[in-house]
């Protein structure tokens, strides 16, 4: 009984330590390219033709989201840098033409996309979509020690005592006092 109950309260200690140590989860998204616009050629009096690099700019992408084209009479072409600015469509990276089409966004950096149906990408049928790399937390820089100061209390002037103890320590400590009560 004593061992099922150690190995129980192991797991449970290795499980907490793994939950707290583990960084949060994103969900990944999909996005609908343009919203109720859609893809298509930007036109009319609130279309400019840099209406979907600005659609671009208000949403953050994140290696795993997906982009959802949904077009008529019309395709999507990922291109490379040279393609896009130059609007030429002779050598896609990939091309879709069916309609409704998803781009998993698979890797950090720039995608570059236009329309392939003639003159669409010059009046402003393109875009470019900035995906952030996977964030890791950066180590706090160090910090110098604070300078003695004679205000500060000698060790036999004090009478409190500093204990500074971090959450995942304090969880870790209260498993173990619980396991040692249940043995």
């Amino acid at each position: 009984m004593a061992s099922s109950l150690g190995i129980l309260c192991t797991s449970m200690v290795v499980s907490l330590v793994f939950m707290i140590s583990a960084p949060p989860l994103e969900a990944v998204k999909e996005f609908k390219v343009g919203d109720d616009l859609g893809w298509s050629v930007p036109s009319g009096p609130n279309n400019s033709s840099a209406i979907y690099n600005q659609w671009a700019v208000r949403n953050r992408f994140r290696i795993g989201d997906s982009l959802v084209f949904e077009y008529k009479n019309d395709s999507v072409l990922l291109v490379d840098k040279w393609g896009y600015y130059h609007c030429d469509a002779s050598k896609p990276i990939i091309a879709f033409n069916n309609g409704n089409s998803t781009v998993k966004l698979d890797r950090s950096g720039f995608f570059y996309f236009s329309s392939g149906a003639p003159d669409h990408c010059k009046k402003g049928q393109r875009m470019i979509v900035d995906v952030m790399s996977r964030h890791r937390p950066s180590p706090s820089p160090a910090v110098p020690p604070e300078p003695f100061t004679a205000t500060s209390p000698t060790p036999a002037q004090s009478a409190g005592v500093l204990v500074s103890v971090a959450h995942s320590s304090l969880a870790l400590a209260l498993i173990a006092t619980a396991a040692t009560l249940l043995v």
